[in-house]
């Protein structure tokens, strides 16, 4: 039997390894733009379609299950996810962490559409764009307003030309309270533009936010297809692929 994980994130890779350490077969799948990751288990970079597709790999490998551990805004993967896994008759389980949640003392406001987000932002003077990439028409959305200072940060450098309101920062988390407060600090930031990602990785933005009396705009997670099982905790999830695999 062998399991497919989508990755792509510090939850894929650990239950990758934990998986493989217990003596199941992973291949793990990864896009590949930020870096490769360590792992013992096969690893495929640069997505299924120089396989054919993703239900033609999962054929010519024999997958007998997808575990779906992409971040929680990739949702054109888990819906290709789940397709393929219907197509196929193979179960498909999907592991996402936890939403952060807000305090009182946060100013959050929750968008369900970049469009809706972008138009929110006239008002504000410095931007601290901390989502991942965005493609080219929400930078055009960006640029317009050119009294506006962006401060974009991505691990990996946007493809598209950047006018001169955006200023991009190559950073990768997890980053420090200390480091964020420096950022918020030197950009003089008065909003802060997050998704809702989880973890503990990128959340410090919103201490310091919260402690600077920074509003937060916050778009929130998109909703994707159903599967058959989904986890919230590392080990609820290692605990029912075992019990699978070793069935």
């Amino acid at each position: 039997m062998r399991l497919l994980i989508l990755g792509g994130t510090a939850d894929g890779r650990k239950l990758a390894a934990r998986l493989h350490a217990r003596g199941i077969t992973v291949i793990y799948s990864v896009a590949g733009l930020v870096r490769m990751p360590k792992l013992d288990c096969q690893i495929i970079s640069g997505g299924f379609t120089r396989f054919g597709g993703l239900p033609t790999f999962i054929q010519r490998n024999s997958i007998s299950a997808i575990l779906d551990v992409t971040h929680p805004y990739a949702a054109t993967m888990s819906a290709k996810a789940v397709n393929a896994a219907a197509q196929c008759l193979i179960p498909c389980w999907r592991f996402h962490r936890p939403a952060w949640r807000q305090s009182t003392d946060d100013r959050w406001q929750l968008f369900n559409t970049w469009e809706s987000l972008a138009t929110a932002l006239s008002g504000y003077r410095s931007v601290f764009l901390s989502c991942g990439q965005i493609n080219q028409q929400q930078i055009n959305d960006l640029a317009a307003n050119t009294q506006q200072q962006i401060v974009l940060r991505t691990a990996v450098q946007p493809k598209y030309h950047l006018p001169a309101n955006i200023r991009w920062i190559k950073a990768i988390g997890p980053f420090t309270l200390e480091g964020e407060r420096e950022v918020m600090h030197k950009y003089h930031i008065d909003v802060v533009v997050s998704k809702n990602s989880g973890g503990n990785s990128t959340v410090a933005k919103l201490f310091v936010a919260r402690e600077l009396n920074i509003p937060v705009f916050m778009l929130t997670r998109p909703k994707l297809p159903a599967v058959v099982h989904q986890f919230s905790t590392q080990d609820d999830c290692l605990i029912h692929v075992l019990s699978v695999f070793s069935s």
